[in-house]
């Protein structure tokens, strides 16, 4: 029996205010996704593809009502901004976002320190200049994203999250999963060869014909581009094996892009995240619980 890990989310939603006879806010106005309610199914898909190991909650929630400003000092206006997404050119070049201003204006470090917050999620239009994640505090290391050198002195590693109220829950479980990708190659970073039981989970059949297993977040078993969820070829693969971590030994299967959803983005996501291996004990100093390192980096 696996206790689930309890995770204290800090929730800052960028909505601007406009100037419009439909709507006050700029998510209002674009018809975009309600952010409590994308935060709802998120939290759901976490939980159930974890077999209830994630357990997040937003235990603050802090609306914005501007833009963020970007690493140059720029920030747009919302009816402007508008604008530019109708006409769909005009946006600022030096897109990045100032990460260390937002740090400062939410006190996010102290928060972190002092009120036990884990995790930053962050909401925004396009064009905010998020990263998908991007990793803080001490000993931070790449997570879809150069570690965030501003607030260093943060006891423990926490995880920001940036996402795009344009989009829906599949392409933040797509920002999950890479930041599966990167926390778990820091994992095996050591191992080598058949060692590597990270390489081995991310194997297909572009990159290892008929030795095919689970995939990455772009890449299904069977993909010939990135992608490509829905390419209906069948391929052998050991992708059902990994449902018995660590008895890595079934045969493998023919499989098409049925078994993950047909090419739908958010179910292959799930698909995908089902198969990381969540169970009890260790292998070759590895937890068999790879979701411990997914959802607390400071356990990497």
């Amino acid at each position: 029996m696996i206790d689930p890990i309890h995770v204290k989310v800090l929730s800052l939603v960028f909505n601007p205010a406009v100037k419009s006879r439909r709507a006050k806010n700029l998510l209002e106005a674009m018809g975009w996704n309600e952010v409590d309610i994308l935060t709802a199914r998120y939290l759901a898909d976490l939980r159930e593809c974890s077999r209830g190991y994630a357990r997040y909650r937003v235990v603050e929630r802090i609306q914005v009502d501007a833009f963020p400003v970007k690493e140059d000092g720029f920030r747009y206006d919302g009816n402007e901004f508008m604008g530019m997404m109708h006409r769909g050119r005009g946006f600022h070049k030096a897109d990045q976002v100032d990460y260390r201003q937002i740090l400062e204006d939410y006190q996010i470090v102290e928060k972190v320190r002092t009120e036990g917050i884990d995790e930053v999620w962050m909401f925004g239009p396009p064009y905010a200049g998020f990263f998908e994640s991007r990793m803080a505090g001490s000993g931070a290391f790449f997570c879809n994203a150069p570690p965030l050198k501003h607030g260093e002195d943060t006891p423990r590693r926490f995880i920001i999250m940036g996402f795009n109220y344009e989009r829906g829950v599949g392409e933040m479980l797509e920002s999950f999963g890479h930041r599966a990708e990167a926390i778990m190659r820091q994992v095996y970073r050591d191992r080598l060869g058949e060692d590597n039981l990270w390489e081995r989970f991310t194997r297909h059949e572009k990159t290892h014909p008929e030795r095919s297993e689970v995939g990455t977040v772009h890449y299904a078993p069977n993909s010939v581009a990135d992608y490509d969820w829905g390419n209906p070829r069948r391929v052998l693969s050991r992708c059902r094996t990994w449902e018995s971590y660590p008895d890595l030994s079934g045969e493998p299967a023919w499989v098409d892009s049925r078994e993950w959803g047909g090419g739908d983005m958010r179910m292959h996501h799930l698909w995908w995240l089902r198969h990381i291996p969540r169970t009890s004990g260790e292998n070759n100093g590895v937890s068999n619980n790879w979701w411990e390192y997914l959802i607390d980096p400071c356990r990497v």
